[in-house]
């Protein structure tokens, strides 16, 4: 049986302000296969975070190891975790964080050139990233150009764009209204399907049951860990248009028109002039 790709044995993890501790993680032991999807559910203050955080290789345990990919990683040095989350991980956070000023291929483009990689090559690394997450055609895009979930396909793509194991997703739909939701969650399975692993921080059950496995952390240990046959995510159809799309258009045109004067705007409680002609007839019977 191969070694699992995340492995985590029972790792602590204290915080320190003055002489005041405060246990975040109090002894925590997960292993997670390659290719699974993983929801880690909790409440504020569970240790999700920083559970998630030394996943990640952000931090450091206290106490306890973290081997990742047969590499332990809880002993390295900075450098060395820089070079273990540029190569092997890849990371969608719920605010996407997107350089603003950049167009969405730069956006993708950035892990690579930490990465040393030729101009060239960037370029089409990205755009065959978002061709993947199905925004390629925005590419040339700034963030401010593009819906909430459009800009976490573009996070996504970024996450992708170095060929990481593992993906590591914290809330990563809590911007999003609940259509788009679906459609990431459909995206992240179809990366866990392709043989990418999938780790994923969620307060919401709805979410988490997009998962094959859930587990969920209370008071820095794990509660519980199942694994559950994931609901698959299918996108609705988008609701139909209360008015016709003639309508609409007529619509929006006489308000245009309005706005620019070339229709007079009715006073308030004027009557239309079919209205006053009738009065008039009906004065002289």
């Amino acid at each position: 049986m191969s070694a699992p790709l995340i492995d985590i044995d029972n790792v602590r993890k204290i915080y320190k302000t003055g002489d005041v501790e405060v246990k975040a993680l109090a002894g925590v032991t997960v292993r997670i296969e390659r290719g699974e999807f993983v929801a880690i559910m909790g409440s504020s203050g569970s240790g999700k975070s920083t559970l998630m955080n030394i996943l990640g290789c952000l931090d450091k345990p206290t106490d306890g190891t973290y081997t990742l990919d047969g590499r332990e990683v809880s002993k390295m040095d900075k450098n060395e975790l820089s070079e273990v989350r540029n190569k092997t991980l890849g990371f969608v956070f719920q605010n996407f964080n997107l350089l603003a000023r950049t167009t969405a291929l730069e956006n993708v483009e950035l892990p690579l050139i930490y990465q040393g990689v030729k101009s060239k090559e960037r370029a089409a690394r990205a755009q065959a990233a978002l061709d993947k997450v199905g925004i390629g055609k925005r590419a040339d895009h700034t963030p401010n150009q593009l819906s909430g979930g459009q800009q976490q396909r573009v996070a996504i793509a970024r996450a992708l764009v170095g060929t990481p194991s593992v993906i590591l997703a914290d809330e990563p739909t809590g911007n999003l209204d609940s259509r788009t939701s679906i459609e990431v969650m459909a995206l992240f399975q179809e990366l866990g399907q392709s043989g990418i692993t999938i780790v994923l921080v969620t307060h919401e059950p709805d979410i988490a049951e997009f998962a094959s496995r859930v587990i969920v952390v209370r008071d820095g240990l794990i509660r519980s860990d199942k694994k559950q046959t994931p609901t698959p995510a299918i996108v609705p159809d988008a609701p139909p248009s209360s008015q016709s799309p003639e309508h609409s258009t007529a619509a929006g045109e006489e308000a245009e028109a309005r706005a620019i004067g070339r229709i007079p705007r009715k006073k308030e409680g004027e009557a239309s002039a079919g209205a006053e002609e009738k009065k008039d007839e009906e004065a002289k019977t």
